[in-house]
């Protein structure tokens, strides 16, 4: 097949100087069941990867890819997302690697857009690589996106980011997290970039973000999640653009088999949560239609190095084999909060390797109307309080309450706060900080100063001679076309009126109104032709320079250096070759923008004082806890705080004579309550 070139030698050289069905289930202590009673709470100081735990894994896997013919790179991580190995069968030369969400007869990519198109080979006198990159992601998308209440693989991603739900049904809105494949970001402030060796405290980086390409998921032990496992073979990075496609993917095969043992426990797979009416996918091959019984396998001491080996990557892994780490305590980074700030709410905080809060409470930094500490407080206690009460969408069993990751801002970005619920996925956590950041930095008078100033988005080609300038993205372009789709010229100028990320959704999708085909593209996105879950727009473009950045560096290319925290402001420029430079901007969005519901500004009177994130539940709970613990956080403190002036809020816009949405809450959704529309009348 013929595949893009985009990274030669030349170019390096001289310029980067339980049971999952359908079959028996075995774990390392016997029988397994074939369901889990979990709510949440069996995490314990002994649930984790241990060394022999991953070469099972990995041998599992290596015997379905045998009997498939194929050379598979499997890829194992904790909950936390430290990398525990990686395991590349064949040599590098036999992993070539195109990013695309569709390839034309001659297997090239139909768009070149963003990140779409791009391929990566390996040069036989200099690998440079990303099938382990791409494991990676896969394996950090299934064990980020799961916990007790929830196992979702990639397939599941691959469903819930695309320009339709379900994809390829026309007409029909976009997925619930749209734009979410561009979390966890290497560039990322919140995330911690591992030494590579032994593993540390979570949530860890991922190289390419969160998959949708079919081959990643959850590893459970005892009914909860203990990591992840992601498989790369047939030499694509893709998604599943049709749900009624049900071939076998190769990827998910292998890493089907490689669970084996550490399935997912049947009753709380995606394909028994249904969200908006429909189900969920979770995997297209049962263990029962497996071309091997993977619980004969070959141990992993059998392994020869004809068949392939442990390797290193870069900025991840160090050749060798780690146990992992036990999730909820110290040594994963997230740990009990144990009631100082949060007394009787179960609630739980990031830690650093010294146990210390990474976000400890603290004032606003943006001048004499800042959020106080106090005021942080109350509105991540009541907040939490919200998320308790709810019903959870995602959770499984039915009744169980949502969990989340919560964070407040200030108008500069500053992170002020965090908390999370018992068990939230892990994803949340940096998602929740991105919405916060996006809310609070496109409902501020400064948007579009702050936007037109960062470097522009330089998208890459590949000629002979390796990787060459392609098109360049001047950012400032999209908020002017926002003015123009908005009919407001002042619009992200003068601060007027107060932006969701639930609006601008509205503004960043391909279609719009949402999922309407044939219709004009938000400002925000690409338009159709362009648009792809590898190339969203300006949520993609204000990260581009970075994500390529660390890609090259992650892929193994000599001389070249990574990424620095801080996902907007990375130049890379061509005078005559490529050179990264170091992130430049305030660190307003510092993680990158997120583009689907769950954020709404704070205000003190008629001033924009901060946001609040909130992510880890359904969309419309993730919105109902932003919202409603705004409003009982300013009751608490006697509206020393408070929502947007109802008059400023962007669902009193109507573009192209379609209002946007502020906020949507989901129906009777508490728990022990049937008061409907309860986020009316604030």
């Amino acid at each position: 097949m013929n595949r893009t070139r985009l990274l030669s030698s030349a170019f390096f050289a001289a310029t980067l100087a339980a049971c999952a069905g359908g079959g028996p289930a075995v774990t390392s202590n016997g029988p397994a069941p074939a369901s889990t009673d979990c709510t949440g709470s069996c995490a314990t100081a002994a649930s984790l990867l241990a060394v022999a735990d991953i070469q099972q894994v990995i041998a599992q896997g290596v015997a379905e890819a045998q009997a498939r013919g194929v050379h598979a790179t499997i890829a194992v991580v904790d909950r936390a997302g430290n990398v525990l190995a990686v395991y590349r069968m064949g040599t590098a030369a036999q992993h070539p690697v195109l990013i695309a969400t569709a390839v034309n007869a001659a297997g090239q990519a139909v768009i070149h857009s963003g990140l779409d198109g791009l391929g990566f080979p390996q040069d036989p006198n200099l690998p440079v690589n990303i099938d382990q990159l791409a494991a990676i992601a896969k394996a950090i998308t299934g064990a980020y996106l799961s916990s007790e209440g929830n196992a979702f693989s990639t397939r599941t991603a691959s469903q819930i980011v695309q320009q339709h739900f379900d994809p390829g049904t026309a007409g029909a809105p976009s997925g619930p997290l749209f734009g979410v494949q561009f979390s966890q970001l290497a560039c990322s402030d919140l995330v911690n970039l591992s030494t590579g060796t032994a593993p540390t405290v979570g949530p860890q980086r991922s190289p390419l973000g969160l998959s949708a390409d079919p081959g990643g998921f959850p590893l459970y032990k005892g009914g909860t999640v203990v990591g992840g496992v992601g498989v790369l073979a047939d030499g694509h990075y893709s998604i599943v653009a049709n749900i009624a496609d049900h071939s076998v993917d190769i990827d998910e095969a292998i890493a089907m088999a490689a669970t084996y043992g550490y399935g997912a426990p049947i009753n709380r797979r995606a394909d028994q949560i249904s969200v908006n009416g429909l189900t969920l996918s979770f995997t297209n091959i049962e263990y029962g239609a497996l071309s091997t019984n993977p619980a004969n396998a070959a141990p992993f001491a059998s392994l020869t190095a004809a068949t392939g080996g442990l390797i290193a990557v870069t900025g991840y892994a160090d050749g060798l084999v780690h146990a992992g780490t036990a999730f909820g305590q110290p040594a994963s980074g997230v740990r009990p909060e144990g009631g100082i700030n949060f007394p009787g709410q179960d609630a739980f905080v990031l830690v650093d390797a010294s146990n210390m809060p990474r976000y400890a409470l603290q004032a606003g930094t943006d001048g004499a109307n800042a959020l106080t500490r106090a005021e942080v407080l109350q509105i991540l206690r009541s907040a939490l309080a919200v998320a308790d009460a709810a019903r959870g969408q995602i959770r499984l069993p039915l009744g169980s309450n949502a969990r989340v990751s919560i964070t407040v801002v200030d108008t500069l970005g500053t992170a002020l706060g965090f908390v999370r619920s018992r068990d939230a996925p892990l994803f949340g956590a940096d998602v929740a900080l991105q919405k916060a950041r996006t809310a609070a930095l496109m409902s501020s008078s400064s948007a579009a100063a702050f936007i037109a100033a960062l470097p522009p988005a330089q998208y890459v080609a590949t000629t002979p001679a390796g990787l060459t300038p392609a098109a360049q993205v001047d950012l400032g372009a999209y908020t002017s076309a926002a003015q123009s789709f908005l009919a407001d010229p002042t619009a992200f100028t003068d601060g007027l009126i107060a932006y969701s990320d639930r609006a601008i959704g509205n503004l960043s999708r391909p279609f719009f109104p949402d999922g309407i085909d044939g219709t004009t593209n938000g400002p925000f996105s690409k338009p159709a032709g362009q648009w792809s879950v590898f190339s969203t727009g300006l949520q993609l473009d204000l990260s581009f320079n970075a994500i390529l950045q660390h890609v090259v560096y992650a892929a193994g290319a000599p001389g070249a250096s990574d990424v620095l925290p801080g996902c907007a402001g990375v130049g890379l420029t061509f005078a005559p070759t490529a050179a990264f430079s170091p992130a430049a901007a305030a660190p307003r969005v510092a993680n990158g923008l997120q583009i689907f519901p769950g954020s709404v500004p704070i205000y003190r009177g008629a001033v924009l004082v901060g946001a609040i994130g909130v992510s880890g539940d359904g969309v419309d709970q993730d919105d109902m806890v932003a919202f409603l613990g705004l409003q009982n956080a300013s009751v608490a403190l006697n509206g020393s705080i408070n929502q947007a002036p109802k008059n400023r809020r962007a669902d009193t816009l109507t573009p192209q004579g379609v209002r946007l949405l502020y906020v949507q809450c989901p129906q009777s959704p508490f728990l022990n309550s049937s008061q409907e529309n309860v986020c009316d009348g604030y």
